[in-house]
């Protein structure tokens, strides 16, 4: 059996750097990434159960725009959201993870990713999210965006699709059924996306790595 710096192929942390070298490859050659089963199956756990485990009044209706600018629009999007804060261990760990995808790419790509925010997102049967961009030409702060889903045991008849679209055609690239370890990644200013309405009730993660734009009038990430 091969090792590399010591971990025997086959372990928890040569199944993760090989990962981070598939995403950093996709988002290279192509701008986004789509890989099943990609998540440690005990992460995986923590965050299935905990988020299933959690609270409703936890969750939020989700909006759009940021503090001043934020409105409920119903006709755009439905979903309930929680952030993210690291106060439990399954949160504690995901964010760990996040950490080190973006030292990783930070190495790989020279992104000078700085920061990360996610939020745990519930979809009820019959929600959406119309096309949209999480960041806009000029916007500098969204780089990447990443989505993992929590689904156990998903159908491709339950719907929830989430569809990527190139941003210059418009043409449909990836239709990615949110079945459970799926894990999307894209530049946030190249591919409007959107989620289909679900028969079932739909859980994920919906991050996003920031560069900072801190300036002496404002610190950023903002919150």
């Amino acid at each position: 059996m091969s090792a590399r710096d010591g971990k025997s192929v086959g372990s928890a942390d040569e199944r993760e750097a090989i990962l981070f070298d598939e995403i950093a490859q996709d988002i290279a050659t192509q701008g986004y990434s789509i890989r099943a089963n990609a998540i440690d199956a005990r992460l995986m756990q923590l965050l299935s159960e905990h988020v299933v485990e959690m609270p409703s009044s936890q969750f939020k209706r989700a909006g759009i725009g940021r503090e001043e600018d934020h409105t409920l629009e119903d006709s755009i999007r439905g979903d309930e959201i929680c952030w993210i804060s690291g106060e439990c261990e399954a949160e504690t760990a995901w964010l760990g993870w996040a950490e080190s995808l973006q030292q990783y790419l930070n190495r790989r790509l020279f992104l000078g990713l700085f920061s990360f925010e996610s939020h745990f997102a519930h979809y009820a049967p019959g929600d959406f999210y119309k096309k949209h961009q999480d960041a806009f030409d000029g916007d500098a702060n969204r780089i990447l965006s990443v989505v993992i889903y929590l689904n156990k045991q998903w159908r491709e008849e339950d719907g929830g699709e989430l569809i990527v679209y190139s941003k210059e055609t418009d043409e449909s690239l990836a239709k990615v059924i949110p079945g459970y370890g799926t894990l999307v990644i894209f530049l946030s200013e190249e591919f409007p996306h959107e989620v289909l309405p679900a028969t079932q009730d739909r859980y994920s993660i919906a991050g996003w790595f920031r560069v900072n734009t801190s300036n002496t009038a404002r610190v950023d990430p903002p919150k």
